[in-house]
């Protein structure tokens, strides 16, 4: 929930329910929310339903009758979708409003204009720094579409054209992604030479060559395997 303040009195508070898909148990259970903080904070409540595609939004923005009253009382949940998220693409606009970057980010992952969402986003989030800003990179990374968080990934490893990244996370982010990135040269090294030498690979070999991310022992693998005259003996 969040409370909104004007000078010391609370006007209003809000619920916020992100739901994934329709389920008719929240229609009654939302209710009950909406009356818990109302009686808790004494002040007006609102529900805000947050919901990523149309189809759950129309569902969850319809009345709810409470079945009393005279006339009868109804609750009319507040609902965000995707199309209610601006599109933002300008640099100073994230810049100022971050969280408003983030949720055009997940809104608009397949958006013709998505890459200049995301660059928007990154010096945002560049801009904003420290804990705030690496949750946020955490979070866009667990939200995205598989297909969608390849892609953001790949922009953020580009570096924007030498953007200068502010956050720990995106500099701990980048250095992890840099070390396996030379671990999985280093692995295929390996498979490179043994091919070359015509000696087989078993899958279970090749598995576990290249899931090391231990670049000393690797380098000791690729020495290794000018020698050997089987692929199982690498690993002895």
């Amino acid at each position: 929930m969040v409370a909104f303040h004007r000078g010391g009195e609370r006007i209003p508070a809000v619920v916020v329910e992100v739901q994934l898909r329709p389920d008719p148990d929240k229609r009654w259970s939302w209710p009950v929310y909406v009356a818990s903080l109302r009686a808790r904070l004494r002040c007006p409540t609102l529900l805000l339903v947050v919901c990523p595609d149309t189809r759950t939004a129309r569902w969850a923005a319809k009345p709810i009758d409470l079945g009393y009253g005279n006339p009868s009382v109804g609750l009319s949940p507040l609902v965000l979708d995707p199309a209610g998220v601006p599109v933002v693409t300008d640099l100073d606009a994230a810049v100022d409003l971050p969280e408003l970057a983030v949720l055009s980010a997940l809104a608009h992952a397949r958006h013709p204009d998505h890459r200049e969402i995301w660059k928007a986003l990154l010096a945002a989030l560049g801009a904003l720094g420290g804990d705030r800003a690496a949750l946020y990179y955490d979070f866009i990374l667990s939200t995205l579409p598989a297909a969608a968080r390849s892609e953001w990934e790949a922009l953020m490893a580009a570096g924007l054209q030498g953007y200068e990244y502010r956050s720990e996370f995106a500099r701990r982010y980048f250095a992890e992604g840099e070390a396996q990135g030379e671990a999985r040269g280093e692995a295929k090294s390996v498979l490179t030479v043994l091919d070359a030498r015509g000696i087989a690979v078993p899958a279970e070999v090749r598995e576990r060559i290249m899931s090391c991310d231990d670049l000393d022992q690797l380098q000791r693998w690729l020495r290794k395997a000018l020698e050997v005259n089987r692929a199982a003996d690498l690993l002895a």
